[in-house]
C-alpha cells in the first residue's frame, strides 16, 4: 500500500495551452494493432474509456500511422486519414471525454524499423535518412531532400485530422529508433546534406515536422514530442552524451513549437547523466535545459523490471518514494504509466485512494487479457 501523503500532490490539475488535466497521471502509448484496416472500432473506444474512468487524466494513444505509404505496418495499426477512420476516432475521443479524461494522438512513422513485408509495393519500400536499418545494414532507400517537405506535411495532415476528430493534443513520436529518431541518431543518419552531420543538422527535419504540425493545429493546441536515448535494439544508445548536447538537441524542437517533452526511459528512477549528477533523471535534465513541462515514464507501478527475454529483477522498494521525490523536486509535471494500466485500468484511482495493495502488480497474461 502507498501511504505517502505526497501522492495527493499528483492529483492537482495542470493547464497547458488549450489542455487542462484533472491530475498528473497519463497513460503511456502502447501499440495494440487492434484496428482492422486502420479503423478504430467500438472496442478501441471502450479500451481507452476504461482507463479514463479509472482516473487517468491524459490518454496518449498507441502509435497512429500518418498518411504516408511507408509509415507503418501492420494494417491493424490505426491511421489518421479517411472518413471511416475519423468517424471511429470521434467515437474514441467522445468516450474518453465522457469519463472526464483528455486524449492525445501519437503521430507515428516507423521508417526502416517497419522492415519489408510480403505484399509491399514499391511505394511502401522502407524509407529513412540514409537507407540503413538500426544495425547499419542496407534496407529500403534514403529519402531525398525533395521528399522531406511532403513528409513533414503528412504529419501536419494527421495532426489537423486529429484536432478535427476531437483529440486534445498530439504527440509526435520521435523515439525508439523510428523515423524521426533515425534522423537524430548519428548511427542511422549518414547524410552529407543539410540534414546530417552535426547534431544541429540532424535535428533539422524533426524540427521542420514540428513546425508543420504547429501551423496545422494553431497556436494553443498542445504538441508533445517523445524522444529517447535508447533504441529498440540498443539500450545503451545515446543521442546526447551530456546535458549540453541534450540542450542542443531539444532547442530546435522547442523553437519550432513543442509544448511538452516526453523523454522515454526504461527506468524513470535512473540518472540521465550520472557523471554530472548521480540522481537527476533524464526527465529532470530535460526540464532543466528547456524549462518546458515534461512527462516522465519508465517502469512506474511495476514490481519487477521489464527485461525482454529474461527474468526481471525486483524494482527498488523505494521506487514510489523516488517518484514522489522527483515530482517534489520539479523533475517532471506528468508521469506516464504503461503496463500497470494494462493490468489494472483503475490503477490511478487505486493510487489516489491508497488501495494499490488490491493490485498485485503487472502480470503479462492478465494484462494481455485486458487489452481488448
Amino acid at each position: 500500500m502507498v501511504t505517502d501523503a505526497r501522492v495527493q500532490d499528483l492529483f492537482t490539475p495542470l493547464t497547458i495551452g488549450s489542455l487542462t488535466l484533472r491530475n498528473r497521471l497519463a497513460m503511456a502509448p502502447m501499440t495494440r494493432a487492434a484496428s482492422p484496416g486502420g479503423v478504430p472500432g467500438a472496442d478501441v473506444a471502450a479500451y481507452y474509456a476504461r482507463r479514463a474512468a479509472g482516473g487517468t487524466a491524459l490518454i496518449i494513444t498507441e502509435g497512429v500511422r500518418i498518411p504516408h505509404p511507408a509509415a507503418g505496418w501492420p494494417e491493424a495499426i490505426p491511421n489518421l486519414a479517411g472518413t471511416d477512420v475519423l468517424r471511429g476516432w470521434r467515437a474514441v475521443t467522445g468516450a474518453v471525454h465522457a469519463e472526464g479524461g483528455r486524449i492525445a494522438a501519437q503521430l507515428w512513422h516507423q521508417g526502416v524499423a517497419r522492415g519489408v513485408h510480403d505484399g509491399d509495393g514499391p511505394e511502401q519500400s522502407p524509407v529513412s535518412p540514409s537507407g540503413i536499418d538500426l544495425a547499419g545494414n542496407t534496407l529500403g532507400r534514403a529519402l531525398s531532400a525533395d521528399e522531406l517537405p511532403g513528409l513533414a506535411q503528412a504529419y501536419a495532415v494527421a495532426a489537423g485530422n486529429a484536432r478535427e476528430a476531437g483529440f486534445d493534443a498530439v504527440e509526435i513520436h520521435g523515439a525508439h529508433g523510428y523515423l524521426l529518431d533515425q534522423f537524430l541518431w548519428s548511427e542511422t543518419n549518414h547524410r552529407t546534406d543539410g540534414y546530417g552531420g552535426s547534431l544541429e543538422a540532424r535535428t533539422r527535419f524533426p524540427a521542420e515536422v514540428v513546425a508543420a504540425v504547429r501551423t496545422a493545429v494553431g497556436p494553443d493546441f498542445p504538441i508533445i514530442y517523445r524522444f529517447s536515448q535508447w533504441k529498440m535494439n540498443r539500450y545503451d544508445a545515446q543521442l546526447a552524451t551530456n546535458s549540453t548536447e541534450l540542450g542542443q538537441l531539444l532547442a530546435p524542437l522547442v523553437d519550432a513549437g513543442v509544448d511538452v517533452l516526453h523523454p522515454s526511459t526504461r527506468r524513470h528512477y535512473l540518472p540521465g547523466f550520472p557523471d554530472e549528477d548521480p540522481l537527476l533523471s533524464l526527465a529532470g535534465w530535460t526540464k532543466k535545459v528547456t524549462g518546458l513541462p515534461v512527462i516522465a515514464v519508465g517502469s512506474v507501478g511495476l514490481q519487477t523490471e521489464f527485461r525482454p527475454g529474461e527474468a526481471g529483477g525486483a524494482i527498488p522498494a523505494a521506487d514510489v518514494d523516488r517518484l514522489l521525490d522527483q515530482f517534489e523536486a520539479g523533475e517532471f509535471d506528468i508521469v506516464a504509466v504503461g503496463r500497470a494500466l494494462l493490468a489494472d485500468p483503475a490503477w490511478v484511482n487505486h493510487l489516489r485512494d491508497g488501495a494499490l495493495d488490491e493490485f498485485d502488480g503487472f502480470d503479462a497474461a492478465t494484462a494481455l487479457s485486458r487489452l481488448y
